[in-house]
């Protein structure tokens, strides 16, 4: 049994303490749950909520940028193990790379060995489909129903590649509007299905990324809302990388102006993902297979608006950039659950396979499956799984080889930048960071490749805004531990990215109080 929630309420709560940018996929599978017989369980993965409550983990990307999260997505794997490091064909975003190597291997590969029939629509990579990553002709192996957007979001005037076959869409609300596009599609697909066989859908839709276009009947909805204006909202920058310390403190109106109607558009366009949920998972009772299916609702990367003076953008190390929502419904999972372990967007390939009956020693990935935590002991004893201490944040920045018109005072090397010239990424904002979820050690530990070889560290206990760069503060030893830690972690593969995990029980039954020396002292990191 599961709780009722309002859908809009919920997630744009989420969307409010969170900073997301939210996609929607779905998918369907063979398993084991946890009774002795094999049946089918058809799994949806959705980037967005339906009207149950589902069981909420505390969920990171492991990079806070959309083509190198979404490769790690369906991948499994680190940036440093996939290779795409940002947006563009030359970051390896769709390029050929890509497609021979880690994509050769990706999710739905699996999946369709395993006879699902598998299904995507919409934002694939941002790439996709430029002349360099193969045109609209390529159709990533696995997938039996091909609908993806060429390029990055869009709501009107896209093309799509249909099964390796060019479609253009105009602005004629009715048929051409995306989220709605992609509803539709969906809802044939589950009708047109083989009942003989699992089924697996990827909806990938452009709400709420810019440009935030929302379907006429929403446009004058939400009218009063701001952004939020707690945590680190309008906070100066002052011991941080040198991009943090670049804003004007406190923003200028223009910007507060800008940000708040960004804010606003974002909440109208997610009105049309709410339609299609409530479809969606209509259909699915109509069909009689919603309490055989899961349902998986996250993102793949955070948001921020006005955190530290910044206007909009993600990109940046801090958790309103690095985590994201992750909710889950689907058999044998209790409502009302939530799990405090930490998972991965890295850990959604081999957590769906594991799901699907797959043997997780043949998949080549640097997650694992979370399964086990969120059906509980009877599953974790059988499969031994268990929670992880530490992992890898990483992002490698982007920049212009000339001055950016917008902010010409910088000189070349930035990218992103806003009339009021706040430049949100640049060349050296290339960094990687430890995130340590010991005990006390509630630590993130960074450290950038840039001339200044800067570091940020923080107690995400006392500090959990990320207020205070305390490194001048901490043990050297502790430091010296970090970084260590992080040089293994950027060169780790496979098993060795699964090192450093603990047992699940442990962290559920044990809480944590540092003592106040705890940042101090040398830890045994």
């Amino acid at each position: 049994m599961f709780c009722k929630c309002c859908l809009r309420t919920y997630i744009y709560g989420y969307i409010l303490s969170t900073y997301i940018c939210v996609h929607v996929y779905v998918s369907n599978q063979y398993s084991k749950p946890i009774s002795t017989n094999l049946h089918i369980v058809y799994c949806i993965i959705l980037f967005l909520l339906c009207e149950f409550f589902f069981c909420p983990c505390v969920q990171f990307t492991v990079t806070p940028l959309c083509c190198p999260s979404r490769s790690s997505i369906l991948s499994g794997r680190y940036p440093h193990n996939h290779g795409v490091r940002n947006n563009s064909v030359s970051g390896n975003c769709s390029s050929a790379g890509w497609q021979k190597g880690p994509e050769s291997e990706a999710l739905p590969v699996y999946l369709s060995k395993q006879k699902y029939q598998t299904f995507f629509a919409g934002k694939y990579l941002n790439q996709y489909g430029s002349k360099a990553g193969g045109g609209v002709g390529h159709v990533p192996l696995g997938w039996d129903q091909w609908h993806a957007l060429v390029g990055n979001s869009q709501y009107y005037n896209y093309t799509l590649s249909v099964n390796g076959k060019e479609e253009k869409h105009g602005d004629v609300y009715e048929k051409d509007y995306l989220p709605d596009l992609i509803r539709n599609r969906s809802l044939q697909f589950l009708d047109n299905r083989s009942p003989q066989h699992p089924f697996f859908l990827m909806l990938s839709l452009p709400a709420p990324h810019s440009p935030w276009t929302a379907a006429p009947q929403y446009q004058k909805e939400f009218s009063d809302v701001k952004a939020p204006r707690d945590g680190s909202f309008d906070k100066p920058g002052k011991d941080k990388h040198w991009l943090l310390r670049q804003p004007t403190n406190p923003m200028p109106n223009s910007s507060v102006g800008f940000l708040d109607e960004a804010y606003r558009k974002r909440w109208r366009t997610l009105l049309s993902v709410d339609d299609l949920v409530e479809m969606l998972v209509q259909k699915l009772k109509d069909i009689k297979e919603l309490n055989n299916t899961y349902i998986f609702y996250t993102s793949d990367n955070g948001y921020h608006t006005g955190q530290f003076s910044l206007p909009i953008d993600k990109r940046q190390l801090y958790e309103f950039d690095i985590r994201v929502p992750l909710l889950v419904r689907g058999p044998g999972i209790k409502a009302n659950i939530t799990v405090q372990a930490p998972v991965l967007n890295i850990d959604l390939t081999p957590t769906i396979l594991d799901i699907a009956g797959t043997n997780l020693s043949s998949v080549n990935t640097d997650g694992f499956s979370y399964l086990p935590l969120m059906v509980g002991s009877t599953a974790y004893t059988r499969l031994n799984g268990s929670a992880r201490s530490f992992f890898l944040v990483e992002y490698s920045g982007e920049g212009q080889s000339t001055e950016d018109p917008s902010c010409p005072k910088l000189g070349p090397g930035v990218s992103e930048c806003f009339p009021d010239c706040v430049c949100e990424d640049a060349f050296n904002n290339t960094y990687a960071c430890v995130r340590a979820l010991e005990g006390p050690n509630d630590l993130q530990y960074c450290e950038f490749a840039d001339s200044e070889s800067f570091v940020e560290v923080y107690n995400m206990t006392s500090d959990p805004h990320q207020l205070e760069n305390i490194v001048k503060k901490v043990d050297p030893a502790v430091l010296q531990a970090m970084n260590q830690r992080l040089i293994k972690l950027q060169s780790c593969v496979g098993s060795s990215c699964r090192e450093g995990r603990f047992v699940f029980a442990r962290l559920m039954t044990q809480r944590f109080n540092p003592p106040d020396d705890a940042l101090t002292r040398p830890s045994g990191l």
